[in-house]
């Protein structure tokens, strides 16, 4: 009849030893047979093939002489000449069925040892090449493409017979299927490498053009392609992934306060000007506007409405009034009866967190411990200049300024309190915490990780081993 229209390369089904290498330590190769997934497998890839052939056609099998494959085998003539649901046009007798044994699977070596041998020959062999790696007591890529190209040269010999099929259908394995198209079209092994296995079942169609060459049919799998589509959907993660939004932390986080209890009123004084910064506490008790004790209690008769809480705050403000009175007083009495000492005329710059016109830079003043503190006092906070002379006032400890303090540069005594950096920004540490608590890092790093696992083991354990 000549050459024919079709050439199918189907590799067998699911195999026990695909699902359970351990089998082949007891079991040989070749004795290992399909699963009930297999077999089910098998049944369908019959319904395939009948669905691509014609009434006419008449089907030569190329079978390898492994149990699986003769199993895979008999699955597909199963349903391929079932009359059920409708009649089939293929009758077994008709069907002529060859073993080959030149187109068996890759010798493994006999009886295989224990898990952690053969992993470590498979990731050697991953490491070496599938072609040219030699498996101890087996065969390597390049043994099992002498044999197949001696059964290429066999079957183009048999299409200038008339009793040559219309149809011939190659059943076979993973390996020795890419090796049959690489002898075939002369592939590479540079590119041969590069092929990924086909899956269980699979048809590999080649079809006879009009210039008597055959065409495949298929787009192969290649590793370099699954490499880019990966990359690609890795991009497209990290597009479809929130924006990297920094987070901002200028203050320590503070415990909440209970749900219960009314969170604490702070009263600030109000300034109205810089010149105002040093006035804190000289203004504080008239700003304040504060109230001798009894009008205070007065006022919490006359107004019973008002929250107990209320009275609370009203007498402790009261209270910090007097004592600010109290040590402003005694600081003017000590400075008149002190002997006068020299001081710098200087103007008052703020530091980086009063703001001003030196905001993120040091405080200029450079006071001695003399001068910061008079006769054992606390330090001053707030200093009054003229021309003439700078007058020192004492703050009680009580009520610390925190503009004082950042004057004085005291500001990082407080373990508690994040300070920015000289431009405002935050540490590398902080951002790579934001992009952590984004997820942005953490899912590139885990689709990286998935994409390198699963190339491996598929090169390994998936790729062309039974």
């Amino acid at each position: 009849m000549g050459k024919p229209r079709l050439i199918i390369i189907i590799r067998h089904a699911q195999s026990e030893g695909n699902r359970d290498k351990t089998i082949h330590q007891n079991t040989p190769d070749h004795k290992v047979g399909l699963t009930p997934e297999g077999q089910e497998q098998a049944r369908q890839a019959g319904e395939k093939l009948r669905s691509l052939l014609r009434q006419d056609d008449s089907l030569h099998f190329f079978i390898s002489p492994y149990k699986r494959t003769r199993q895979t085998t008999e699955g597909i003539l199963t349903t391929l000449c079932s009359n059920d649901p409708d009649p089939s046009p293929f009758q077994r007798h008709h069907i002529k069925v060859y073993e080959e044994p030149r187109i068996r699977e890759q010798d493994f070596g006999n009886f295989q040892p224990g898990g952690d041998e053969v992993e470590r020959l498979w990731r050697e062999r991953a490491s070496y090449g599938h072609f040219f790696y030699r498996i101890p007591n087996g065969e390597s890529g390049a043994d099992v493409y002498d044999r197949v190209s001696s059964f290429n040269g066999s079957l183009w010999r048999r299409f200038s017979e008339d009793q040559m099929a219309s149809v011939a259908v190659l059943v076979t394995h993973g390996l020795c299927s890419r090796v049959f198209l690489m002898a075939w079209y002369h592939y590479s092994v540079e590119f041969f490498e590069d092929l990924r296995n086909i899956n269980h079942c699979e048809f590999l169609v080649m079809k006879l053009a009009k210039n008597g060459k055959y065409i495949l049919q298929n787009q192969l799998r290649r590793w370099s392609d699954l490499k880019r589509e990966r990359a690609a959907h890795r991009r497209s993660i990290s597009a479809q992934s929130p924006p990297h939004i920094p987070v901002h932390r200028w203050a320590a986080a503070h415990k909440a306060p209970d749900a219960m209890q009314e969170p604490p009123k702070l009263v600030l004084p109000q300034r109205r000007n810089t010149a105002d910064l040093f006035k804190d506490e000289e203004d504080g008790s008239e700003q304040s506007g504060s109230l001798p004790h009894s009008s205070l209690r007065n006022e919490s008769q006359q107004a019973p409405n008002v929250p107990p809480n209320e009275h609370a705050r009203r007498e402790s403000e009261h209270e910090v009034n007097s004592r600010t009175e109290s040590s402003l007083t005694a600081s003017l009495q000590r400075l008149a009866t002190s002997p006068s000492k020299p001081r710098k005329s200087t103007k008052a710059y703020l530091g980086r967190d009063g703001g001003g016109s030196r905001s993120g830079a040091a405080s200029p003043f450079e006071m001695s411990d003399e001068e910061s503190l008079e006769d054992g006092g606390t330090p001053a906070t707030a200093v009054e200049m003229t021309d003439e002379k700078s007058v020192a006032i004492d703050v009680p400890r009580s009520q610390p300024s925190s503009l004082a303090k950042a004057f004085r540069g005291e500001l990082g005594d407080d373990p508690g309190r994040v300070m920015a950096d000289a431009l405002g920004d935050h540490s590398e540490a902080e951002v790579e915490q934001a992009d952590e608590e984004v997820g942005t890092r953490d899912r590139e790093r885990r689709e990286m990780a998935r994409i390198v696992a699963d190339e491996v083991r598929e090169r390994t354990h998936r790729g062309d081993v039974y």
